[in-house]
């Protein structure tokens, strides 16, 4: 049997553990887990370390079952990569293994006031004051405003650090610790992709930066070891795969670059999960934008390869607006759900959602910004706000197309898609009628994971999947085509920058101490 190589994707919303076949790229079994999302204080947004490691357990068991049940032999998986959220903080206690605080997501706004005091101490209170090393702008989304928040909030935390006991790392470093043996010898390491997601990385030396350590006043030895994204970091310590390495690490949007196969320059992606991450491969060096678009580490394929680097276009709240009309406003019963209702309107007839729940991201970086629903009438009912709402994914997607071609000045000729939103037909014909170019969506849309899988079974001492351009597997997609006239889509598109600016400003200051007394 050809050998197999498994990924762990634990993203915002769920877990999955998946399989593939390291030759023909195939997917052999997979197991997902919903996670739970809690929501202390408005704003805020907080995940159980625990409960995600007990989830990165039961997918990798029941995967493991599945298999079995086949007749397929377990032994044949040579290697596991894993891909994560990014930027979403943790700190635990080395010596008892126990987190120290629940993570903190990235979509979480509880340090927008810690932003405002550190753009405001910035020169000329810019908040791209430390883009030229990190590439991104000084924002909440980033995992270094939230480790300032627990250093100075948490006793636990802080505490720890004074002893010596703390360790911080974004999810994958949980993880890898955790599977590598924990307390008991876990490896504390990254990846250069989820590394340059913190603020202390310095993209240019590829290195945990002194002088950005400084700036947010983290002590660097609570970092975990910078590796790149396809070698072998450790060893699986327990379940049915004790003893396969672990051998590949990206963060969740870079996965899903190298799952699409953008491996050249100027070729790119548009990932529809909670969010939404437009990512455009720039070669070996970095380029940085003029329109509001991030600098991120794309992938390093092995400790002696050149890194490759992308711009990205961030967008906070994509498959998150779905979750929120069925959990907060009941307006769905499911996330299919809502192609149904959208396509029972067939038009928002009006109405526009911009769904700032996070502020805005790409390429506005508005924290004060926050959610709104304008142009209601008698008329609108639950279909056309079903149907403004995958609307907005593809008006925020052509935000940050627009962008990049910008400051790429080639613009793009379609759009490779992939994540749990692309199964949604409406969406993907909605979009490319909104860019006015065609949507090319993978037959495999668990591009993500692919990517984790290839770098894993890629890496030097595995050496089961091949990288190489002639190597790489034929993939089977399906093609929207735009279907209405450009100046429709022009309009409809003028009226969303409008609703946009009408959802600016918002928020200007920090929530005041009692949580019902909201002063503008």
């Amino acid at each position: 049997m050809d050998p197999l190589v498994a990924a762990i994707d634990q993203g915002t919303s769920s877990t999955r553990f998946l399989v593939f076949n390291a030759k023909t790229a195939e997917l052999i079994s997979q197991h997902q887990v919903e996670i739970n999302q809690s929501f202390p204080k408005e704003g805020w947004v907080e995940e159980d370390p625990k409960e995600i490691m007990q989830s990165v357990y039961e997918c990798m068991e029941r995967t493991c079952e599945k298999l079995s049940e086949r007749n397929i032999d377990i032994s044949n998986i040579k290697a596991v990569g894993v891909t994560n959220q990014r930027e979403t903080t943790l700190v635990w206690d080395k010596e008892t293994g126990e987190p120290l605080y629940n993570a903190i997501v990235w979509l979480d706004l509880r340090t927008q006031s810690t932003v405002e005091r550190l753009i405001n101490k910035a020169p000329e209170m810019n908040k791209n004051h430390l883009k030229h090393k990190t590439g991104l702008p000084i924002s909440t989304y980033f995992s270094a405003v939230k480790l300032r928040w627990l250093l100075d909030n948490v006793d636990e935390v802080a505490q720890a650090v004074l002893s010596q006991r703390a360790m911080f790392g974004t999810v994958d470093s949980w993880i890898i610790w955790c599977l590598t043996g924990g307390r008991d010898g876990g490896v504390h390491c990254t990846d250069v992709t989820n590394a340059s997601r913190t603020m202390l990385f310095n993209i240019h030396t590829m290195d945990w930066d002194p002088e950005l350590c400084r700036y947010f006043d983290v002590p660097m030895e609570i970092l975990p070891e910078v590796h790149s994204s396809s070698e072998i970091y450790g060893y699986m310590k327990s379940t049915s795969l004790a003893g396969v390495p672990i051998s590949g690490c990206l963060g969740d949007q870079s996965a899903a670059l190298v799952g699409q196969m953008c491996f050249k320059e100027g070729q790119a992606k548009n990932t529809y999960g909670t969010g939404c991450f437009l990512l455009r491969h720039t070669g070996t060096k970095p380029v940085m934008s003029d329109h509001g678009l991030l600098t991120t580490v794309a992938y390093k394929m092995g400790k002696d390869e050149p890194a490759g680097y992308a711009l990205e276009g961030s967008v906070a709240i994509a498959g998150a607006v779905v979750r929120w009309l069925k959990d907060n406003m009941g307006i769905v019963k499911s996330s299919s759900e809502i192609e149904t209702l959208a396509a029972a309107a067939g038009s928002s007839y009006g109405c526009y959602f911009v769904p700032a729940f996070s502020g805005l991201y790409a390429p506005y970086w508005e924290p004060s910004a926050r959610g709104i629903i304008c142009g209601l009438t008698q008329f609108t009912n639950r279909n056309h706000l079903a149907f403004a709402a995958l609307e907005a994914v593809c008006f925020q997607t052509r935000e940050i197309l627009d962008a990049m071609n910008q400051d790429s000045g080639v613009p793009l000729t379609q759009l490779q898609v992939d994540g749990g939103m692309t199964a949604n037909r409406l969406l993907m014909q909605l979009q490319a009628d909104i860019l006015c170019i065609p949507v090319v969506r993978p037959t495999m849309s668990e591009t993500t994971a692919l990517g984790a899988a290839m770098a894993a079974g890629a890496a030097e001492g595995v050496n089961v999947w091949n990288l190489s351009p002639d190597h790489l597997p034929h993939v089977t997609s399906e093609k929207y085509e735009p279907q209405i006239n450009p100046e429709e889509s022009e309009f409809r598109f003028a009226r969303w920058k409008k609703a946009v600016q009408k959802a600016m400003n918002w928020e200007t200051t920090e929530p005041c101490c009692n949580a019902n007394d909201h002063h503008q």
